[in-house]
């Protein structure tokens, strides 16, 4: 941790994350109170994250972009431009504008694609590689702090001023970002142009990420992950109500799950480093599959043990697979690369959250977290087998 904050550009990168976080934390928030006062509605209001969530399923057409420029003042950019849109929300003030806001909420979740695809790249260049696990982990605790603190900052300065001001608050955190990200000193060799069709193109980073045989395990464990973690997310009410309190319990739980996050990333350097990315992976999921199985017990203690343990376990595979991706890759290749990745792990959880609604309805929540906890570990024995001998570094572009 002190080498990578000791490092003048990888510090200011994720004093970046840290200050364009809190403001993206607290406006994920007020956007869904938002639309719930103006409408009543509880299906518009969770309509916020899928707006948000939505250009994450074109992220391999997203993610060319990151290639085909430089990726600093891309970022730079991206953030500017935020900060310019954002102050737009001030037009919605009734529902007929909220059109308004969904529309800077799709806009945010498409440049939130390409600013990561743009990150993965940039960070592969200006930070030393045997260090890109350490990175990785702060960066996770840097986000993950940030979802403990900024939401209850953000309702609180909804519910003096309104969400305008609170638009204001991440316009703000974007403008200081792009100024962070404008001191980094990155060499950047000019991006080369491409002749091949377009087509080709967008498909180049999922054809590197199949056919390598490092990435693919990693990358098919954490799509298969996060499908179940979104099964569970259906479940927390149910645990909450399960437990005897009212809904806001889940609060709670979510806590204790942050807390974890934020310690998992502290010392995933170390555990990489010493495991590896699959054995580091394989036993993050072993851990979580222990902890969704016994939350079916009806205990406050072991629940809120068990969230703190999902929280460390969870992202284990995450970070592996980013660390993995961002070593295994070409330069001119890891902007779609990342972004394709980010689809194939990210969009199980939408798929899951959907399945997991409906079999909260049909099943009790008990059994049902008994079998996601025994089912996660299937997807073990293929991050436990032997490493491949390879030559290269798989096909490139």
């Amino acid at each position: 941790m002190t080498r990578v904050l000791g490092d003048r550009d990888a510090g200011l990168y994720l004093a970046g994350v840290v200050v364009s976080g809190f403001g993206s934390s607290a406006m994920w928030l007020v956007s869904g109170i938002w639309v719930k006062d103006l409408t009543g509605s509880n299906g518009l209001a969770a309509l916020c994250v899928f707006a948000l969530w939505a250009p994450t399923l074109v992220g391999p057409v997203l993610g060319v972009l990151a290639d085909r420029v430089r990726r600093r003042p891309l970022l730079i950019a991206m953030n500017l431009a935020l900060a310019a849109l954002l102050p737009t929300l001030f037009a919605v003030t009734t529902r007929d504008r909220l059109w308004i806001l969904f529309m800077v909420l799709l806009i945010y979740g498409a440049a939130g694609v390409v600013h990561d695809a743009a990150e993965s790249a940039l960070v592969a260049t200006a930070v030393d590689r045997h260090l890109l696990g350490d990175f990785n982990g702060l960066r996770m605790t840097a986000g993950e702090g940030m979802k403990l603190l900024a939401p209850t900052a953000g309702a609180g300065l909804y519910a003096a001023y309104g969400g305008a001001r609170v638009a204001v608050l991440d316009a703000v955190t974007f403008a200081l970002a792009a100024g962070l990200y404008a001191l980094l000193r990155v060499r950047e060799a000019p991006p080369v142009p491409d002749p091949v069709a377009w087509r080709t193109r967008t498909a180049a980073g999922f054809r590197h990420l199949w056919h390598h045989p490092e990435l693919r395990p990693l990358i098919l464990a954490a799509a298969t992950t996060m499908f179940f973690a979104g099964i569970n997310g259906a479940t927390v009410y149910a645990v909450a109500e399960g437990l005897g309190h009212s809904p806001a319990y889940v609060g709670v739980l979510y806590v204790a799950q942050g807390v974890g996050s934020v310690l998992i990333g502290l010392v995933s350097g170390p555990l990489l480093r010493r495991l590896g990315e699959r054995r580091f992976a394989a036993y993050g999921i072993a851990l979580t599959a222990v902890a969704v199985a016994l939350r079916a017990v009806p205990s406050d203690a072991v629940a809120l043990v068990c969230g703190a343990t999902i929280g460390f376990g969870l992202p284990c595979v995450l970070i592996a697979a980013y660390t993995a991706v961002r070593r295994e890759t070409p330069a001119p290749l890891l902007g779609r690369t990342s972004a394709t990745a980010n689809t194939l792990m990210y969009a199980p959880n939408a798929l899951g959250l959907a399945v997991g609604a409906g079999l909260i309805e049909l099943v009790d929540y008990r059994p049902l977290l008994l079998t996601l906890g025994l089912t996660r570990l299937l997807t073990l024995p293929p991050l436990l087998q032997r490493r491949t001998t390879r030559g290269s570094k798989g096909p490139g572009i």
